[in-house]
């Protein structure tokens, strides 16, 4: 699925908005004590860094018709995945694929990434537990309509200049080369999707990340891959650590959204910088949604009673291990094609 991002000017206007948007909807997700509260946020993520103008009614109508359209599935996916786990795992890959070639062929990328993580975060938790599954079901609900009025507000609070409302047509890709990436796409969001369906409580994390893997893996060359996937990873796990230790130092509300605040404003400033950086803006985009989950869930295991530090440590090798696993299938998929190419 392809981002476009459109840099023609350095307009202040979308890094505050990108910044304040994310630490609004982070503080509000905790302050109101949503399930699974690091959603509402990465889904702000996408749609501020993905949207130059708020939702339409009839946007918002068509987004509120997937959300139904994923839970449905989800839903309908768990007693196929308890009795017979095998077709079932295959026809979530099958799924996935469909998600993704759907942003690739000039869908919207926001369905899609919706799509993925609804039947992916769904069905997994109702392997376990239908309890859970419907929990899920609450968390993106609610996650997403916190997302949607974020938006709203951040677009009347930093509005943009009317000449660069216009969002760009998507591209899209021939149909040959959009299905060989979202085959691609799709290897890499199910293992974690099968991890996860062990023990889905502790391993949503890891469908977040590798969603978020999947999405930037469309737009990645196999070159570029382990400085894009991995160095982002590493990047947003060390600014989670960084933080940590800066919130530990006054531990409240508003301090959780102001850091959020400095630390989305440093990101973004990046995302939509004019001048052309050796990392592009995908690099930023997954460094900020890894920084939002791995720091969510230290919270929830502060707050739980958890070791926060060991739990971190399992949950940044299990980042690690995803994103080299993402650079892999990167290498192999596109090996076929520098093959074909003759030498320079």
């Amino acid at each position: 699925m392809t981002t476009v991002f459109k840099v023609r000017e350095p307009l202040r206007q979308r890094p505050l908005r990108l910044a304040s948007g994310t630490a609004l909807c982070l503080a509000a997700s905790f302050g109101l004590d949503l399930p699974i509260p690091v959603v509402a946020p990465v889904f702000a993520v996408f749609l501020l860094a993905t949207l130059n103008q708020p939702l339409s009614f009839k946007a918002a109508l068509g987004l509120a018709l997937v959300v139904m359209l994923t839970t449905g599935c989800g839903l309908l996916f768990i007693p196929l995945l308890r009795y017979y786990a095998f077709p079932g795992v295959l026809l979530i890959g099958l799924c996935l694929f469909l998600a993704f070639r759907y942003g690739l062929r000039g869908g919207n990328n926001l369905v899609a990434t919706f799509l993925v993580a609804g039947l992916t975060m769904i069905s997994a938790a109702g392997t376990a537990d239908y309890q859970l599954a419907v929990t899920v079901v609450g968390a993106l609900v609610k996650g997403l309509l916190l997302a949607v009025l974020v938006l709203a507000v951040t677009h009347w609070l930093f509005p943009e200049p009317a000449r660069d409302r216009a969002q760009a047509a998507p591209q899209v890709m021939p149909d040959a080369e959009a299905g060989r990436i979202a085959l691609r796409a799709a290897l890499v969001v199910m293992p974690a999707f099968v991890l996860a369906m062990t023990d889905p409580a502790s391993y949503m994390p890891i469908i977040m990340k590798s969603v978020s893997l999947g999405r930037q893996s469309c737009t990645t060359t196999a070159r570029g891959a382990a400085r894009e996937l991995l160095g982002s990873t590493l990047f947003g796990g060390l600014l989670a650590i960084v933080f940590w230790f800066a919130l530990r130092l006054f531990v409240d509300l508003w301090m959780f959204f102001l850091w959020m605040l400095l630390f989305g404003l440093l990101l973004a400033r990046r995302l939509y910088a004019a001048r052309p950086q050796r990392f592009r803006p995908g690099f930023w985009l997954n460094s900020l949604v890894t920084l939002i989950i791995l720091l969510g869930q230290s919270v929830q295991d502060s707050v739980a009673g958890k070791d926060v530090y060991s739990a971190f440590a399992v949950r940044m090798g299990l980042f690690i291990a995803v994103t080299l696993y993402a650079c892999l299938m990167l290498q192999l998929l596109d090996q076929p094609d520098r093959v074909r190419q003759p030498p320079a």
